[in-house]
This record gives structure tokens, C-alpha cells and sequence, in this order.
């Protein structure tokens, strides 16, 4: 689950694409819970990787009582790679846009997924989880689900989020998550500090990380703990690069056991 790439953190890398255009994404795989269904929790790859091998790396986990979903971003150029063409999930436009994307491709939209199998059944726990840029968008729904809305104004659709995690990352727009979260004392800034407070969110990262520096990883944490959120795990590994190892993977494993209660 790792990427080239040489430049500071990205986003897309473009601008944000007009609301009418279309999107093809590919497969998205699914490891099943073995056990009694608890939770449900999306899991999104990082730039030029796939579903597949993110499923290959959850199903080794010994949590038999978690559903994952590994959706597959679309292949498109992406700026900050001189315009190589490989898998990007778009990165924001996802979460800014979605509402407003044709009904025919919202098929095959991350959020969506998640609506589609989780927002209806309130006993599963749900998570957002991701590695690399994945785990921005991750790290972003912490946000959005806190203020209870995208940062355009839309309604966000999860009111049962119980975890977070990115692995090597990165969270977009810290500045503007703290603004948002002091920005007032009225009734929704007061839930939103309510929710930011009580929403778990584990956060690692490779000390000798050279695509996505350490140092962002650690600067995403401190953003997130001085815009409110109380619940925050992270944890730092010595000599490790852009890439998951057996250990974290462990700590993931033991993170969410312990925060979601789950059996086995």
C-alpha cells in the first residue's frame, strides 16, 4: 500500500472538477465479517494503489467482527505526478461534491458506498480508515462529521461515526478545522465540539517517511487536538518509511478492538 511521489502532501492535484462530469471507478472489494457483524468501516487506498491490495491487508487482521470495505479510485491524470495517469480518489472533490453528481455515478462514489450499507442500520458501528491520501480523506470526515457538514455547507450524511484512522497522512485544511470549531459558541459550534471531543481517531506514522513527511503527520494530530478533538492515538515508528508494517498493523488491530468493544 505505498506510492511514489516526491512533493509535499496533495490533495488532487487539480482544481475541483464541474458537477456534471463523470467518473468511472473501479472494482470495490469486500471482506466479509467472519463473526457477529459489529462494525463497518471504508477503507480508502492511496494514490496509484487499489481496493484490492487494501483488502489483502485487512483480511490478515484478526477482527472477525468488522466488515471492510476497499473501494477502487478512478484513473486519471494527476498534476503533482506531471500528469501520470493512476488511481486518485479526488481527494476533496468527493466529499465537497457528491450531492451534486449525477444520480448514475454516484454508484460508485466512496461516500456513497458507505450510505448505501451502513447509514440505515445504527446497531453496526461505523469507521473511515485509509493509508496515504486515503487516510486524508479519512482524516477529513473527522472534521465534516464533527461540524456536521462539508465545508461548502452541505449536510454531512454520518451521525454515527465512531472511528477514524490514517495511516502515513495528512489532514487538509488544519488551519481551517481549528477556525471552524472556535469560530462561535451557538448551539451547532457547541455540538461540534461535543462530537470533535468524543469521536476516536488513530493517527500513525513512519518517522522516515520521505513521500509524506513525519512531520505532517505530526502537525495533523496537533491540529486536531487544538480544534477539539480529545479522543486522538498517534503513534510514530522508528526507521519506517511510506509503507505499513506488521507492528502498526497490530495497533490498528488492538485500537479498534479496544474503542469499538468488539467481540473475539
Amino acid at each position: 500500500m505505498s506510492y511514489a511521489q516526491h512533493s509535499p502532501p496533495l490533495g488532487s492535484g487539480s482544481k475541483t472538477p464541474t458537477s456534471r462530469r463523470t467518473f468511472e471507478f473501479g472494482k470495490t472489494h469486500v471482506v466479509r465479517p467472519k463473526g457477529k457483524h459489529q462494525a463497518t468501516i471504508v477503507w480508502l487506498h492511496g494514490l496509484g494503489d487499489n481496493g484490492l491490495s487494501s483488502s489483502q491487508l485487512l483480511e490478515s487482521l484478526r477482527l472477525p467482527n468488522i466488515k471492510w470495505i476497499c473501494p477502487t479510485a478512478p484513473i486519471r491524470p494527476v498534476k503533482t505526478l506531471g500528469g501520470f495517469t493512476c488511481t486518485s480518489c479526488m481527494l476533496l472533490y468527493l466529499y465537497f461534491s457528491f450531492l451534486e453528481i449525477p444520480l448514475a455515478t454516484k454508484k460508485n462514489i466512496y461516500i456513497y458506498i458507505i450510505l448505501n450499507d451502513v447509514i440505515y442500520c445504527m446497531a453496526v458501528k461505523v469507521g473511515i480508515g485509509g493509508f496515504s491520501m486515503g487516510g486524508a480523506v479519512a482524516a477529513y470526515s473527522a472534521t465534516c462529521y464533527a461540524m456536521g457538514s462539508f465545508s461548502n455547507g452541505m449536510p454531512y450524511p454520518l451521525s454515527n461515526l465512531t472511528s477514524v484512522l490514517a495511516l502515513s497522512s495528512w489532514l487538509p485544511g488544519g488551519p481551517t478545522c481549528r477556525t471552524l470549531l472556535r469560530n462561535n459558541n451557538n448551539v451547532n459550534t457547541i455540538h461540534a465540539k461535543t462530537r470533535a471531543a468524543s469521536l476516536p481517531i488513530f493517527l500513525a506514522h513512519g518517522i522516515a517517511d520521505d513521500v509524506v513527511l513525519y512531520k505532517y503527520g505530526h502537525q495533523s494530530a496537533h491540529s486536531l487536538y487544538s480544534a477539539g478533538f480529545r479522543c486522538i492515538t498517534f503513534k510514530s515508528y522508528d526507521g519506517i518509511g511510506h509503507y505499513t508494517i506488521p507492528t502498526e498493523m497490530d495497533d490498528v488491530a488492538n485500537w479498534l478492538k479496544s474503542n469499538l468493544g468488539l467481540e473475539g
